[in-house]
């Protein structure tokens, strides 16, 4: 079903983007009509101008050859002028490539529609063996059901990488819980080892404290001594 209703569907689109197509070949014929009326109402002032620009040429010749400002100054309006006549003969250039392009496309539409017509007369004997009044009603039905089985894949997929990411998860998770126990296992050993060592040296250490703590009262005594010959010295 989903592969006859696909090409209706085409065809469906090609006849509206045929009539949407239609549609804009005439205003574009319509604009073209009314741009080549403009076209052409400037063409004649232009060749009026021309005429007129050229007789008072003729008739100034004396004039313009002794004021060399008014001269350049029709030169560059007749530069102009030549400028505005290309830039419509481009645009009317343009507007027929424009035109041609419509009318290939129309064409091409036209074809597709044609090819895809006998999709139109199956989905027509669909609706009459159905529950369905219009083809339409048909095509709103399929586009339904083709969006419902879109919309559970995307669910069911979600739902898979929801789990494999959990999963993952959890395994770098266990692995980094793991990797900490050996850690403090390891430090706790350290931590042992350090304690014997340190308990093993406790006495040596006591015994070198007392012996540090009498030459420092032998040193203390010592000084005083000093101290007292030197006070007796001075005096």
């Amino acid at each position: 079903e989903e592969d006859s209703l696909s090409p209706f569907i085409r065809l469906q689109e090609k006849k509206k983007q045929a009539r949407l197509m239609q549609k804009a070949l005439e205003v574009k014929e319509e604009a073209f009509k009314e741009r080549m009326k403009v076209i052409s109402c400037r063409w004649r002032d232009l060749h009026a101008k021309e005429a007129q620009l050229k007789t008072h040429m003729e008739k100034s010749g004396r004039i313009l050859k002794e004021n060399d400002k008014m001269r350049i100054q029709a030169l560059k309006k007749a530069s102009k002028e030549r400028e505005r006549k290309m830039q419509k003969e481009s645009e009317l250039l343009r507007a027929k490539r424009e035109l041609e392009t419509l009318r290939n496309k129309h064409q091409k539409l036209c074809n597709k529609v044609q090819k895809y017509s006998i999709f139109n007369k199956y989905l027509e004997d669909v609706v009459k063996i159905s529950q369905f009044e219009e083809i339409q009603e048909v095509i709103w039905r399929y586009k339904t059901l083709v969006r419902m089985h879109k919309d559970l894949l995307q669910s069911q997929q979600g739902h898979k990488d929801m789990s494999e990411q959990a999963k993952v998860l959890l395994d770098q998770y266990m692995a980094e819980k793991e990797a900490e126990i050996l850690q403090y296992k390891d430090e706790l050993v350290q931590l042992q080892l350090r304690f014997d060592q340190a308990q093993s040296d406790v006495l040596p250490w006591e015994t070198r404290w007392a012996d540090i703590q009498n030459t420092t009262a032998e040193k203390t005594l010592k000084l005083a001594t000093i101290k007292m010959a030197i006070l007796n010295l001075f005096q």
